[in-house]
Order: C-alpha cells, then sequence, then structure tokens
C-alpha cells in the first residue's frame, strides 16, 4: 500500500463491538492516530483502534462519498460488509505493517 492512497475504513473496539467508519488519505497513518489516541473523541472515548475492513477508491471524493454511503447503513450491514472478507475481525492493519494490537 502507498503511503498516500484513498481509503474508506472501518475500524472496531473489538469482534461484534462498537464500529468507527472513516476515510483518508494515508490509512497507516490514520489508523495509528486512532491507536495512539491523538485525538479526543468517539473512537478515543470507546477504544476502537482494530482495522476490520478498508477498501481502497480513485479519488479522497469517491472515498468520502462512500463513507458517508456506509455510515447510512444499519449496523447488520456494516457488519455483514466486514465479515464477507474479515470473518473473524482480524486486525488488518498488522498485514499493513503494523504491530498487532496490545
Amino acid at each position: 500500500m502507498r503511503e498516500r492512497e484513498p481509503c474508506v475504513y472501518i475500524l472496531a473496539s473489538a469482534f461484534n463491538g462498537r464500529l468507527y467508519t472513516g476515510a483518508t488519505s494515508n490509512l497507516v497513518g490514520r489508523v495509528m492516530q486512532h491507536r495512539d489516541g491523538t485525538f479526543d473523541g468517539f473512537t478515543k472515548k470507546y477504544g476502537i483502534r482494530r482495522l476490520v475492513w478498508y477498501e481502497v477508491g480513485e479519488t479522497m471524493d469517491s472515498v468520502i462519498a462512500t463513507e458517508k454511503r456506509i455510515k447510512k447503513w444499519r449496523r447488520e450491514w456494516r457488519m455483514n460488509l466486514i465479515e464477507r472478507d474479515n470473518p473473524h475481525w482480524d486486525d488488518l492493519a498488522v498485514a499493513l505493517g503494523l504491530g498487532p494490537l496490545r
């Protein structure tokens, strides 16, 4: 994965836990910020740090549109999206070069 690549992503607090959907041009860097608790907010408050799904897009506009669409989905639909490719809710950030969560 290139350092700068538009992505939409879903983080989870744990298997079947709280979910957060976001968009970024630097997925690894953004996941590191979530893991470090760089910013106050929903993900820091609920310990949402596990990357469970992501999709690379063509442009930031396209990934932002996808992010907005997914945020409107029912939780069940988001869980189905995750489990289609990641049935055990593994932390996909490890495959991107980040260490496993503690």
